[in-house]
């Protein structure tokens, strides 16, 4: 069976884990009795506000996707809504019949990709940001890729990792998990992307290729 390398730590049967990055969850204190909207488009978002207060769970909460919103389930979190389209520009624009008139707090990485926070702003949605949680390179060794392997990027800054780590073998195929993250590939790399922004959907792609 063909190599298949998914860039993060999820468990999968006949998939092998190659963590290039980490999270760290940062220190912070916030007041959220001003506000009665939070955003996420993140379970790391969650998991790091959850790490500095617990005060946010009464609070209607927003959430990109599904696997978002099963994280905020867990710590039994007031979820208002779930976006379907798992890109933050567009789950921006799912949000603002939702958000209108609220006071908003979005909850975020040091890095982004999407618009989200201006696109609210334009359509006049009342929102703060605040830096949860930072993604960086770690520091593991390289390991020795197979040829005809299968790479799962799921993250632009996967594959902004990855390739500070390794070269890429005309051999290997790549896999994104939606339409963001592929624009971080270099140009001459061909791609497949999942149907959903899920991991899961990245893996049963990868078994079928």
């Amino acid at each position: 069976m063909k190599k298949i390398y998914l860039l993060n730590d999820q468990k999968f049967e006949n998939i092998e884990n190659l963590e290039v990055f980490e999270i760290e969850y940062l220190k912070f204190d916030i007041d959220l009795k001003q506000y009665n909207a939070l955003v996420f488009t993140s379970k790391n978002a969650i998991l790091s506000l959850n790490k500095n207060t617990q005060d946010w769970i009464d609070i209607p909460s927003y959430v990109i996707a599904q696997k978002t919103a099963d994280i905020a389930k867990k710590f039994n979190a007031n979820i208002s809504f779930i976006g379907s389209s798992g890109h933050g520009n567009d789950f921006a624009y799912e949000l603002i019949p939702y958000l209108k008139n609220k006071k908003v707090l979005y909850i975020k990485a040091l890095k982004t990709v999407s618009n989200l926070p201006n696109i609210l702003r334009e359509n006049s949605i009342n929102i703060d940001e605040i830096v949860a949680y930072k993604t960086t390179c770690n520091k593991k060794e390289p390991i020795i890729l197979e040829k005809n392997s299968t790479i799962i990027f799921t993250s632009p800054s996967s594959v902004e990792c990855f390739f500070k780590k390794y070269s890429w073998h005309s051999s290997f195929k790549a896999i994104v998990i939606g339409k963001t993250t592929a624009l971080y590939l270099p140009k001459n790399i061909d791609y497949q992307i999942s149907v959903s922004t899920s991991v899961e959907e990245c893996v049963k792609l990868a078994l079928k290729s």
